[in-house]
């Protein structure tokens, strides 16, 4: 699956299907999908797979600001960025360049920190991913609800929503949107589900 075009149909289907926006990974796909998809687009860049990989530096953000993105979604942990920046920086760069940012965050003290230092929104994209935070197999909507309630910015609910009960949940729980990921873009993952729920 992970060809332009065919992440470009993803998205393309994802609108079809009422979608309010994408979020993308790889500066080569946001472009793609921002020249053929009338959606905002967040753009990410994942770039390895340990410690901070999404949108870990400045250059990786102005890549995406480049390709066309809307919206930097880029991780604002407390762990330490492999070039020695900060999150205030890259929020700073891609606020200079015209987009906005969105903060992937773990905890309600990472959300309301990326806050202050600029992000205009907050996500739960990784909250069950990073030590410290719960392990569930769930969206983490008490991380949502507390971020609604402390962060003072828009909060994104993001992570391990599978079911649209969750997704209203998390609206409920005062997201102003959901991020749906495996659940509708992973033929591979829905087919394993479907495998492994059939009787032996």
């Amino acid at each position: 699956m992970r060809h332009t075009d065919t992440l470009v149909r993803l998205a393309l289907a994802a609108r079809a299907g009422g979608a309010a926006a994408v979020r993308v990974n790889d500066p080569e796909v946001v472009a793609a999908t921002v020249a053929a998809v009338d959606l905002p687009v967040i753009g990410l860049w994942k770039d390895g797979d340990t410690g901070v990989f999404i949108t870990p530096t400045v250059r990786h953000a102005l890549a995406l600001v480049d390709a066309g993105a809307a919206v930097v979604a880029a991780d604002a942990t407390a762990r330490p960025r492999p070039d020695g920046g900060s999150f205030a920086d890259l929020v700073e760069a891609v606020h200079a360049a015209g987009a906005l940012v969105m903060a992937d965050v773990s905890t309600y003290e990472e959300g309301r920190r990326a806050a202050e230092e600029g992000a205009d929104f907050v996500a739960s994209t990784l909250s069950g991913y990073v030590p410290g935070s719960p392990r569930q197999d769930g969206p983490d909507l008490r991380l949502v609800a507390d971020l609604a309630v402390g962060a003072g910015v828009p909060v994104i609910a993001e992570g391990r929503i599978t079911t649209p009960e969750q997704a209203a949940d998390a609206l409920a729980a005062g997201a102003l949107s959901v991020v749906v990921g495996t659940a509708i873009t992973a033929p591979t993952a829905l087919t394993r589900r479907f495998v492994d729920g059939l009787p032996g």
